[in-house]
């Protein structure tokens, strides 16, 4: 039987999220749910938007799971903020893995994160909580990607290596084996990682060099 789902967010992630949660998982998607100041519409894909402050009233938490589906806006602070506090509500995590991910039998996945297809997740990885993988990454052996993390497509990140907390990952980036990725990091596309970083800046270029005079907080995301 169809395990009931809320998918909280309205946005482009929330409706691609809806696709994927029901023509690809054992879930149904029953309403979304977006903070009252940004709720626009009452429906959306056949299905009601609700306020999420009053989420309790419309599906308690003993009745659905719950996925947050935004994006890495604002350094993945606003995913993180409401996946908080839908915890603390009481609320029950999905996580989703595409039929079309490889992901060896050991692998640990988080709570709240979701594998679009493509992905290539050896063994001994650990992934945390409220991660996002877009599609088409390679995560190697004994890697370990922190809570909070958005990886987007294509990027290769070898074995033994830790991408840190609340870091977002742009497209084509590549690490070399046993890089520790600090917390806060925004890797820019195509870079190439070949030694440690330090915690809240940008990274770019080939090897990646961080931008002097600039926070994570500063790239736009």
């Amino acid at each position: 039987m169809a395990r009931p789902l809320v998918l909280i967010g309205a946005g482009e992630f929330a409706q691609i999220a809806c696709e994927y949660f029901e023509h690809d998982s054992d879930y149904d998607v029953v309403a979304f749910s977006v903070e009252q100041a940004y709720l626009t519409q009452p429906v959306l894909a056949g299905r009601p938007v609700v306020p999420y402050e009053t989420l309790e009233t419309h599906y308690p938490p003993g009745d659905v799971e719950v996925f947050v589906a935004i994006p890495a806006s604002k350094l993945n602070r606003l995913r993180t903020r409401l996946y908080q506090d839908a915890k603390q509500r009481g609320y029950r995590f999905a996580t989703y893995v595409s039929s079309r991910a490889f992901v060896w039998c050991n692998a640990e996945l988080g709570e709240n994160s979701f594998i679009f297809e493509g992905n290539v997740i050896q063994p001994f990885v650990r992934i945390g909580n409220n991660c996002v993988l877009w599609s088409g990454n390679h995560v190697g052996h004994r890697t370990v990607v922190n809570d909070n993390v958005f990886v987007a497509s294509h990027a290769v990140i070898s074995g033994y290596c830790e991408i840190g907390e609340s870091s977002f990952i742009g497209v084509n980036a590549t690490f070399n084996d046993r890089v520790k990725v600090a917390r806060d990091n925004v890797i820019g596309s195509g870079a190439l990682v070949t030694r440690d970083t330090e915690p809240g800046l940008i990274y770019v270029g080939s090897p990646a060099r961080a931008l002097p005079g600039k926070s994570s907080l500063d790239a736009g995301i």
